[in-house]
């Protein structure tokens, strides 16, 4: 369903206010290649500020790409007009991360879910408007005499549920899942979780589930993508990655998850990263990992870029010269 082929975002950083000078790039995305298939989940992971939000912004074209391509159903969406764009909104949608901030205060819940059908023009009357709200919300397990209440009146669970009958109004193909249920407690990211896996089943829908809890991906994604301060660093099948992690930066996020079993917890060996994540307005040459690597190897690691190739089996791709 997506390709994307050589994606940069770069935001330029000025200086002054009347006279403004540009000082350089802050490389946000920095030439990424991944694919969805129709149907699946792939999980996108990393560090906060490594380009995953980026990513799902450009995908749905929110921001545009300073350079590349990306192909939904095969047609290249980065140089449509903007009338074809808005078409294209009903087949590509967003779940975002605050669900806090994402709703409007002013508007109801029935509002809120029901102004993409009024934008797309999707009903003939109100009382058809008003019954698909109405069955939106009891999709996400909201009771529909709900619908007349604004976002301040519902828990953080609630909103985010709104949120996500929002996108789902439009009947979408693809949905850019942006940390959807990091701001709720456990309990209830599990319930969210189990949501979008019904949803999925139900709908057939194709989501890009960005997030950084590891736990969580490993759920929900049929396939990984680690992201590392603008590229992607390695891709493979939900399983594999677990189990055979190739990639050092890979290694070390694994490492970082909590295991519920005290014995195993205490034998097992922690990779500690050293230093920061460099700058992405100044990112390290060569191999952007390699200052914090323990297996880098100088000066190959430091002056060579690792291209991201098919290693270790089918679909499982890392870019790093030791592997």
């Amino acid at each position: 369903m997506i390709e994307v082929k050589d994606l940069t975002m770069y935001f330029p950083l000025t200086r002054g206010i009347i006279f403004q000078k540009k000082i350089g790039d802050i490389k946000a995305v920095d030439g990424i290649n991944f694919y969805i298939n129709r149907g699946e989940t792939l999980g996108l992971v990393g560090e906060s500020g490594c380009g995953k939000t980026t990513t799902g912004r450009v995908l749905l074209q929110l921001e545009k790409p300073t350079s590349g391509e990306i192909f939904f159903d095969g047609n290249d969406v980065t140089n449509i007009g903007a009338e074809e764009l808005r078409q294209l909104r009903r087949q590509m949608q967003m779940i975002f991360q605050d669900p806090y901030g994402c709703l409007n205060p002013r508007m109801t819940a029935g509002d809120i879910i029901g102004e993409p059908l009024v934008i797309h023009n999707l009903t003939s009357s109100k009382a058809e408007h008003r019954d698909q709200v109405e069955e939106l919300l009891r999709i996400v397990g909201l009771n529909p005499g709900m619908a007349d209440r604004h976002p301040h009146e519902f828990s953080g669970g609630q909103r985010q549920r709104i949120g996500v009958a929002r996108a789902l109004s439009v009947r979408p193909d693809l949905i850019v899942c942006d940390e959807p249920v990091s701001a709720l407690d456990v309990s209830i990211q599990a319930q969210i979780i189990n949501l979008l896996e019904e949803l999925q089943e139900k709908f057939g829908l194709t989501y890009l589930f960005i997030a950084h809890d590891l736990a969580v991906v490993r759920h929900i994604s049929d396939r990984t993508a680690v992201m590392y301060l603008g590229n992607i660093v390695e891709i493979a099948p939900r399983t594999d990655l677990y189990r055979n992690p190739l990639h050092p930066y890979t290694e070390a996020l694994l490492s970082a998850i909590p295991i519920p079993d005290p014995v195993v917890e205490e034998e097992r060996q922690r990779i500690l990263l050293e230093g920061e994540v460099p700058s992405p307005l100044f990112p390290p040459s060569g191999c952007k990992f390699h200052p914090r690597c323990s297996k880098a190897r100088l000066p190959l690691c430091q002056e060579e870029t690792p291209i991201l190739e098919k290693r270790a089996g089918a679909e499982h791709w890392v870019a790093c010269h030791l592997v």
